[in-house]
């Protein structure tokens, strides 16, 4: 489809809808959730293990095809945590699996099909000994992971700092560059004197945030009746 078809009153249903499965199957496996969490299409959202937890405004997206997945599967009691910062943004495929700690500053984003994981999930010489050497994983503020990019056990990536797509990190990355190749290395420095625009000032008023999201949402669908949603699902025509 070139556009969006749906009336406004069935958008609104719609992302009430995942709110409530959001709400009734995934908040309940979180051991916190903040206030502003969005899941688009959280039924393709997958939760396994504890603790997870989510800091406020935190955007989880994920298609039927690419599901998110927030896995812990810790080797010893007590181990294995996730957390994601405030004003996180994962996109669909993305993956976050941990047996030691993974920790998502606020404001990071991780694109399609990024992973992150702190564990070697096998032994090396042991191949049927699970989860294998471990070490932590930490994401500092307003880090960006690109596109199919792997972060590796015991690696700290700092603050501003980017990977390229299809990366494989496999030691620490310093702030305020640009890293990419395997294994990733820098290939640009960032000026730390620049301001940075973050998610995190997006929601720095999240009612009229909100507000101004409706206002967009009805100038976009006026016109749309339910009539031609339902027949561009059904019987779909050239430029719908």
């Amino acid at each position: 489809m070139r556009k969006d078809h749906r009336p406004y009153f069935v958008k609104r249903a719609h992302l009430r809808l995942q709110r409530l499965y959001a709400a009734h199957f995934l908040t309940p496996q979180l051991a916190s959730q903040g206030r502003g969490c969005v899941f688009i299409k959280p039924w393709h959202v997958e939760i396994f293990g504890a603790p997870v937890s989510l800091a406020d405004f935190v955007h989880i997206i994920a298609t039927g095809d690419q599901k998110v997945r927030l896995a812990v599967w810790p080797k010893e009691a007590g181990k294995g945590e996730i957390q994601i910062g405030r004003a996180a943004l994962i996109c669909p495929g993305a993956r976050i699996s941990s047996a030691s700690r993974v920790s998502i500053g606020p404001n990071c984003m991780l694109a399609s099909r990024a992973y992150i994981t702190d564990a070697d999930w096998h032994g090396i010489y042991n191949r049927i000994e699970s989860v294998g050497r471990t070490a932590p994983v930490k994401l500092a503020e307003n880090v960006w992971i690109g596109d199919s990019a792997i972060v590796c056990k015991g690696v700290t990536i700092g603050r501003n700092s980017i990977i390229g797509a299809g990366s494989v990190v496999r030691s620490d990355i310093p702030a305020n560059c640009i890293a990419a190749g395997n294994p990733a290395g820098i290939v640009r420095k960032l000026d730390p004197g620049t301001a940075f625009t973050t998610r995190g000032d997006w929601f720095a008023d999240p009612r009229q945030l909100g507000r101004d999201w409706n206002i967009l949402d009805r100038a976009q669908l006026a016109g749309n009746s339910l009539f031609t949603w339902l027949r561009t699902l059904l019987w779909p025509r050239a430029g719908d």
